[in-house]
Parts: C-alpha cells; sequence; structure tokens
C-alpha cells in the first residue's frame, strides 16, 4: 500500500494570514490524512513570511512545515510562484498536493504539476476514501453533471474549491518551519507589481463569506407600475439593504448587460456580480432574489444555496414557483422599503 505524503500547499495574504479558503482546505488535507491508511500531513507555505501562519495552525497534526520566503513572492507572479511551488513539493516529496483555488494558485500550480511530472486536477468540491483510494467529486457543464474520478498516477494535484465546507479551527502554537531555498531567476523577475485596483470604486458588493446573496434582476430598472423607471430609488434601495445586512449582491445576466444597451442601470452593477449563465455557483447560506424569475439564478446559478427566496409580481411565474423555496408575490420596491424600515428599527 502507497504511503501518501499528503502537502497542504498555499500563499499566505499580504498580512501573512490565510484566508478561509486555505483553511476549508487545511480542513479538507487533516481529513483525508486521517482516512487514509499510513498517511502523513504536511504544510508547504509561502509569502513575504510565513511564521505567523504556520504558527496559526500548528496545531493541525502536519510532520513538518516547509517554507519560501521573500519579497519575491509577496505579491502573485505566476513565474516567481511556480519556481515556489515547485521547490515545497520537491522538499517535501508530496505524492498529492491539495491547493486552495486562488487566482495566484490558479494559474500556477499546473505550471508545477506538468515541472513535477504530475496530473493535475481543478475544482475539487469534496472527497472520500474507498477501498484505500482517495476519490475526488467536481461539477461540469456549468454544474449540471458531477463526477467522481480518482487517479493512481503520482504526483497528483489538486486544486480545492472554497466555500464547501468548515474551516481548520485549531489552537496556536510554536512550530519550526524549513526554509526552502529558492534561486529566483531574473527571467521570473521581469513582471513587477506596481499595486492594485479594486474592481468597483464606492460600496463593496461583492462579499463571498457573507450569510445572505441578494441577486437583482432587471425589473427594478424596467418602468415601474406608474410607467416611469426608478434607477436610483432602487440604488437607494439596494445599497441600504447591503449595509444593513452586511449582504453580497449577485445580478442575472440581463442585468449586468444592460449597460451596453443603453438603459437605464445601477452604478454599483458590473459582470463581476454576474451569477448564472457564467457558470458561478454561489454557496451563501441564504438567497433573495428580487426582479428577477430567469432559469439562471434559481436553477443553475443558485444550487447550493441552502435557501432561495425570490419576489416577483407574476403569481404564475414558471420559473420562480417550483425554483424558490419561497415566493413573495409583491412588487419588490414595496417590499424592500418595508425590509429597509424593519432593519433599522433591529
Amino acid at each position: 500500500m502507497v504511503m501518501e505524503r499528503i502537502l497542504f500547499l498555499t500563499h499566505t495574504e499580504t498580512d501573512g494570514s490565510l484566508s478561509r479558503g486555505a483553511l476549508e482546505t487545511l480542513a479538507a488535507a487533516h481529513q483525508i490524512t486521517q482516512e487514509l491508511s499510513g498517511a502523513s500531513l504536511l504544510v508547504g507555505l509561502w509569502g513575504k513570511q510565513v511564521d505567523g501562519a504556520a504558527r496559526a495552525i500548528a496545531s493541525c497534526g502536519a510532520a513538518q512545515f516547509f517554507g519560501v520566503t521573500g519579497d519575491d513572492f509577496a505579491v502573485s507572479r505566476t513565474a516567481s510562484d511556480t519556481v515556489a511551488m515547485s521547490a515545497l513539493v520537491r522538499a517535501a516529496e508530496a505524492s498529492l498536493v491539495l491547493t486552495p483555488t486562488s487566482s495566484r494558485t490558479a494559474r500556477a500550480l499546473p505550471i508545477a504539476a506538468v515541472r513535477a511530472g504530475g496530473r493535475v486536477d481543478s475544482h475539487a468540491v469534496g472527497f472520500e476514501v474507498q477501498d484505500g483510494q482517495l476519490h475526488l467529486q467536481r461539477w461540469y457543464y456549468r454544474q449540471r453533471m458531477q463526477a467522481t474520478l480518482s487517479r493512481t498516477h503520482r504526483p497528483w494535484f489538486i486544486l480545492v474549491d472554497s466555500g464547501l465546507r468548515q474551516p481548520w479551527h485549531g489552537v496556536e502554537g510554536n512550530t519550526s518551519v524549513k526554509n526552502v531555498s529558492v534561486e529566483l531567476p531574473p527571467t521570473c523577475r521581469r513582471t513587477h507589481v506596481e499595486g492594485t485596483q479594486a474592481a468597483q470604486s464606492g460600496t463593496q458588493t461583492i462579499r463571498p463569506e457573507a450569510k445572505l446573496l441578494f441577486v437583482a434582476g432587471a425589473g427594478w430598472t424596467k418602468k415601474q407600475s406608474d410607467g416611469q423607471t426608478h434607477a436610483k430609488e432602487a440604488e437607494r434601495l439596494i445599497l441600504d439593504l447591503l449595509t444593513e445586512t452586511g449582504a453580497s449582491l449577485g445580478g442575472s445576466k440581463s442585468m449586468v448587460e444592460q449597460s451596453g444597451q443603453g438603459q437605464d442601470v445601477l452604478s454599483f452593477m458590473s459582470h463581476l456580480n454576474q451569477i448564472g449563465k457564467t457558470g458561478s455557483t454561489p454557496r451563501h447560506p441564504k438567497g433573495l432574489a428580487t426582479c428577477c424569475h430567469g432559469e439562471e439564478p434559481h436553477v443553475v446559478g443558485w444550487r447550493f444555496i441552502q435557501e432561495r427566496r425570490a419576489i416577483n409580481t407574476d403569481a404564475g411565474c414558471g420559473w420562480a414557483q417550483g425554483k424558490a423555496d419561497v415566493l413573495y408575490v409583491a412588487d419588490a420596491f414595496a417590499v424592500m422599503t418595508k425590509v429597509n424600515e424593519l432593519l433599522r428599527k433591529t
């Protein structure tokens, strides 16, 4: 029987901590280590500094911690990230590598896998051990079909999606991190990060860890019962709700595409908010769709939301009925005005 050496591999955040997605992946790696006979857990971290992150997860049961540090690894750069990943995999002699999905890891891990002669799978949403063999689950065709697969080839690299399990929690402690020396060639320093620019100015509307996902449909900017549009009022109602609840904002495809059609738009809505036809799968505990009754938000985009509610003036809406757990047949402007009023009183 092969004794798996399971490497939890991730970068640190700008403040030296680990993201929620990283801690979720660590929880998965910890569980797999317990279920696979003879398996050992290892940790590989890279960033400007990794000691703080290592102390935070010192009690995870890892047999050894490895680190690649320095200013060259502080920011996202595919060339340097790939070198760091490859060095950590070699140092750990890993047979199985679990990495949280992020903009950095999604670009660099496949390259590191090729350099290590391994195989890589992405968008893993679940794991199970059967007959001493690890199997992973992932979705295909815009989350309409789930597949279970396994590999015998090693090393096996896996990118793990977030929002699927509770993050790892443990007591902070002291641990020794083995420094892995990396010589970064000049060709890996040709890209320089000058700074960061937020995707949106003003109010932050994308909050992956929010308990509620509020989805706005195109109905918010259409003519209302008085024959007029009320886009500014819609903006105020939606922003008030986001402020009071800390909810995340989603948009239907028809809503986010209106800016290119010369129609009234919500100034804070962009394609980054879109769910549905993009294949995005929000995993907020609760979801509320307003002025929106398309197939995508209720069926595809909301597949993993535990409680789905919708507001629609059409009592016979075929998409809302049967697709949402609760359907409010009412005017969204009136409902959200009352909701915001009640929220301000709490």
